[in-house]
């Protein structure tokens, strides 16, 4: 006779097998650990790799692909629901690579190409979430062309565990109000001007915590006139120059402001559930204490000069802007290092770039254009990109190569396989400055390390001003003499540099 126990014992196991007959077939495909993948199964490479970020609009690390349109060219009008009927091989290389793993995403993409024939390939990741990829450059010319009305600058689960008063740069919001708040950041970045019209206290501020990039460690280092600068040294100096030229010198100390911010883009990046209060709270103290520093801001600082703007409708938010500058100054310390290490493995590049520096403070003049250390900022970008892939949401019906996708479609650029294609860039692994140099190089819409159109950085000049000068100071007084890692000044340079890893020994000119 059973009991009560033993039968809900019985009803729970059969709710477990119901489970696991429902998971089978999304498990059915995978090969056992050890074992060849089957010659049925269409090409497959191990999976992905990087960062980013932020970054912002890049995938996760542990996203997979499988290709769900069809080989053969679509016929005009079909619609996305037609392309889903052909199930091609699966994909594991199109995520946002970790270190190590892009060339292996790099590959899968271009046999993807070969495969479609430069068509849009509709991909679906192991979660469920569905992507658009595009692998040709005049779908790429679209992409950046179509208006902020038809494609949204962020995907859906960006928002997720923001607060509400989360800024509009971010992509979280929407509409008029989102195209308002960012015409006023470009003019108040001066995104249309390559050196900013605040340029004295902004490059003085950059000038005085450039130093903290070159002080001796301790009293070992007092005695040598070596210097080692790693990544916890230039987010030192960087942020604190950040906050002087958002927030006024008031705020240079102020790393626990800095800390909350790391603080709040580590749980917007992994939210769960039982932290938006803890989230929301640490919110708040960091939006409090940029308020205070907003008060005393002169008018040459971002905030005073965002504060300055006329506000008819009440809905600027100067203070939120003011948090989205500081967190998106937490890329220069990445572009920063790389940049440094590649002209340390390029003797010759590192000379020019030095000697520029030393031309522009002798002369005092034009300071802060610095166009071949600009020209190397920009090229350490284009093989490392902050956002290695980039994601907008379309919002009505659009038409690819003579296939309609529905509303709520998500079109994914690879820009970083896109920037390094060595079918359609020249010397694409290969550390060429000189390439900036050339004529319509900032449009040339394979290469988009500020993104094009509506979606372009409006940042970018300013990111380029600030990571160009502190570059100089650093190269008018030492010389890049070592780096971990080497790096090979002929051969291809890696598909990652982890700024974690990266060791720099300075010696004095």
């Amino acid at each position: 006779m059973r009991t009560v126990q033993g039968a809900a014992l019985d009803g729970l196991r059969a709710r477990v097998r119901a489970l696991a007959a429902r998971r089978r077939p999304e498990h059915a495909g995978r090969t056992p650990r050890g074992e060849e993948p089957r010659a049925d199964r269409g090409s497959a490479t191990p999976g992905p790799g990087t960062e980013t970020a932020g970054r912002r609009t890049s995938m996760k690390e542990s996203l997979r692909y499988a290709v769900l349109a069809p080989s053969a060219a679509p016929v005009r009008g079909t619609t996305a629901r037609a392309a889903l009927t052909g199930v091609g091989g699966l994909l594991r290389g199109l995520a946002r690579p970790r270190p190590g793993d892009v060339r292996t995403s790099a590959a899968a993409l271009r046999a993807l190409r070969a495969r479609r024939g430069d068509a849009p390939a509709l991909v679906r990741t192991r979660s469920g979430r569905t992507f658009l990829v595009l692998l040709d450059p005049q779908d790429l010319r679209r992409f950046y062309a179509e208006p902020v009305s038809l494609l949204a600058a962020a995907a859906p689960d960006k928002c997720r565990g923001l607060a509400p008063e989360e800024p509009a740069d971010s992509g979280c919001s929407r509409g008029d109000l989102r195209a308002e708040q960012r015409q006023v950041g470009a003019e108040v970045l001066a995104s249309d001007r390559p050196v900013h019209p605040s340029r004295e206290p902004f490059l003085t501020a950059l000038t005085e915590e450039a130093r903290h990039l070159t002080a001796p460690a301790g009293a070992t280092g007092a005695r040598t006139t070596a210097r080692t600068l790693d990544l916890a040294r230039a987010r030192y100096a960087v942020q604190r120059a950040a906050r002087r030229i958002v927030l006024g010198d008031a705020a240079a100390a102020d790393e626990e402001l800095s800390g909350w911010l790391t603080q709040l883009r580590a749980e917007g990046r992994s939210p769960r559930a039982g932290r938006v209060r803890a989230a929301r709270s640490v919110h708040d103290k960091a939006r409090a204490r940029i308020e205070e520093y907003a008060v005393r801001a002169g008018g040459d600082t971002l905030v005073g000069r965002a504060a300055r703007h006329t506000d008819p409708t009440g809905t600027l938010d100067p203070v939120g802007q003011a948090q989205h500058w500081l967190q998106a100054m937490d890329a220069v310390p990445d572009t920063l290092l790389r940049t440094l290490l590649l002209l340390g493995a390029h003797p010759a590049e590192q000379d020019l770039a030095a000697a520029e520096a030393a031309a522009e403070a002798v002369a005092a003049a034009d300071r802060g254009e610095l166009p071949r250390l600009r020209a190397c900022v920009r090229e350490s970008l284009r093989l490392y990109p902050v956002v290695p892939d980039l994601i907008r949401v379309t919002r009505a019906e659009t038409e690819w190569r003579g296939v309609r996708y529905p509303a709520g479609t998500s079109l994914l650029v690879p820009a970083a396989f896109h920037q390094r294609d060595p079918e359609r860039v020249p010397a694409a692994h290969v550390f060429v400055p000189g390439r900036w140099k050339n004529p319509g190089a900032d449009q040339d819409i394979r290469m988009a390390p500020f993104s094009h159109g509506g979606g372009r950085c409006p940042g970018d000049q300013l990111g380029l001003m600030a990571t160009a000068a502190l570059c100089a100071e650093v190269l008018r007084g030492y010389r890049v003499a070592s780096t971990r890692p080497v790096l090979d000044p002929v051969g291809p340079l890696p598909a990652t540099l982890d700024p974690q890893g990266i060791r720099l020994t300075l010696t004095r000119r």
